[in-house]
């Protein structure tokens, strides 16, 4: 496959299944193999970003998740945001997340601080 952009369905496949066969034999990054390797990952992710975008998630709605998933109240937010006003306004998007709050939700409720973020 030499090209420098997957156009098909049937070009990702191939690319693919050749990243497979190259991850199996651990080319060097300055062999012939380990360029290909490099070149195919970059055309891959290139094609992925348009074709199979990920979602971005609302970090409140992630949070909303995850009080649901770990079965906590509003009340239970408060040791990582603050009060309880302050988490019933968090939740309800009438205030932004601050740095410090990001950080206590992330540490504590093991969150990436990037999906906090949004």
């Amino acid at each position: 496959m030499k090209t420098n952009k997957i156009n098909s369905e049937t070009h990702y496949q191939y690319a693919l299944s050749r990243i497979w066969d190259l991850m199996h034999k651990k080319p060097s990054k300055k062999s012939s193999e380990g360029k290909e390797l490099n070149m195919l990952l970059t055309l891959v992710e290139a094609y992925e970003s348009i074709h199979y975008p990920i979602p971005v998630i609302d970090p409140i709605e992630l949070l909303k998740r995850k009080m649901k998933e770990k079965k906590l109240k509003q009340i239970d937010l408060v040791q990582y945001i603050g009060s309880k006003s302050q988490v019933s306004k968090i939740l309800h998007k009438k205030q932004d997340f601050t740095v410090k709050m990001i950080r206590n939700l992330s540490k504590g409720l093991n969150i990436p601080v990037a999906d906090l973020i949004g």
